[in-house]
């Protein structure tokens, strides 16, 4: 405990709902539990690279009040890998290449003696390089997604799923008055946790994910028995990762200088196209974005974040260097870094989510 006397905290990555909470827990924790100090690293590791003025010390007083505040105070960037950066030499030149060596140097000239590390497996696999070179690191797990490896849940998960059940109850007023097919495309990346759980707190006819290969023309089929029924209307709910049996999944764009340069997206255009034609009802996509990351966090995601916080700088105290905070249960714990990265987890047809769209006759398209 003697050796740290000054830590740093950063974001990085996608912005995400109770990165604030968690800053503010550290902060509070470090300051009133350990009679540390503590530093804010502003834009990721773009900050940390530059150095100077984006090191900025934080206080009780400047994490007052934003618990309740989206986005990050710290600001983020999800493009900076400094193991393998773009930078302008001192001659003008652009040059590419390791630059981590500026990092570490920048933590030593600035007194930090370990750094917790919020972010996403993109933002922890550098962290975890970065406990290779002998900085002190303690990863917070941070994704709407909930895909992260090792932990149950993931801070920002909740929220979206919230704002994204909101946005489907709201569709449904339209899909009904109207009688269409709404689809909903949602985030989550290769994972299908936000779609199979706001299409299960939204009540829809069908969630397309990752997980599942659709058929298209079982969902087609779905709404046609609906309709049957007497319902004049569905609500089809996709991940941006679905895709069809046999097919790929849809990607928008590439973005090149970034450490994850594929964006998937555009497959509930696709999907309502489909629809529209199979099912015989005229239907309209709505492509959710980023509004999922936005706005104020909910209770339990500003509870989970203030949790992970303060556990990161008690593992930072105890010497637990290297390790990610994870959640098991109702249980913290941590897991190696090294054990963390790039084993994003999934959906498990055993799982509850499942389960229970099964038990209610929800279409998974397959």
């Amino acid at each position: 405990m003697s050796e740290i006397k000054r830590i740093g905290v950063m974001t990085a990555g996608g912005d995400c709902p109770g990165l604030n909470a968690v800053i503010r827990a550290v902060t509070k924790t470090a300051i009133q539990k350990y009679n540390l100090e503590v530093v804010g690293i502003k834009h990721g590791y773009r900050g940390l690279y530059l150095g100077g003025d984006e090191f900025i010390p934080l206080d009780l007083h400047n994490v007052s009040g934003i618990i309740s505040r989206g986005g990050t105070i710290l600001y983020s960037s999800n493009k900076d890998n400094l193991f393998d950066y773009t930078y302008v030499d001192a001659h003008g030149q652009e040059q590419h290449g390791d630059v981590s060596d500026v990092g570490v140097e920048n933590l030593k000239k600035a007194g930090i003696d370990a750094l917790i590390v919020i972010g996403g497996d993109g933002t922890l696999t550098s962290g975890r390089d970065f406990a290779r070179k002998g900085v002190k690191v303690i990863g917070v797990p941070k994704t709407i997604d909930n895909d992260l490896a090792s932990t149950d849940t993931t801070f920002g998960f909740d929220t979206a799923v919230a704002t994204a059940t909101e946005s489907i109850d709201r569709l449904r007023t339209t899909a009904e008055s109207h009688s269409r097919i709404i689809v909903v495309e949602v985030m989550g990346r290769y994972a299908g946790f936000i779609a199979i759980a706001s299409a299960l707190a939204g009540g829809c006819d069908a969630a397309l994910i990752p997980e599942i290969p659709y058929d298209i023309n079982k969902v087609a089929e779905a709404i046609k028995k609906n309709r049957a029924r007497g319902k004049n209307f569905a609500i089809v709910v996709v991940a941006e990762g679905a895709k069809p049996l046999g097919g790929e999944v849809t990607v928008s764009k590439v973005v090149a200088d970034s450490p994850d340069p594929i964006r998937l997206g555009g497959i509930g255009e696709v999907v309502s196209e489909q629809l529209e034609r199979l099912a015989g009802l005229e239907s309209r996509a709505t492509i959710l974005g980023h509004v999922q990351r936005g706005g104020s966090p909910t209770a339990n995601d500003r509870i989970l974040s203030t949790r992970y916080g303060s556990y990161a700088v008690e593992l930072l105290m105890q010497g637990k260097f290297g390790n990610m905070v994870t959640l098991n249960g109702s249980h913290l714990s941590y897991d190696s870094l090294e054990n963390v990265i790039g084993k994003n987890k999934a959906v498990e047809e055993s799982s509850y989510w499942i389960q229970a769209a099964r038990a209610i006759n929800m279409c998974l398209g397959d």
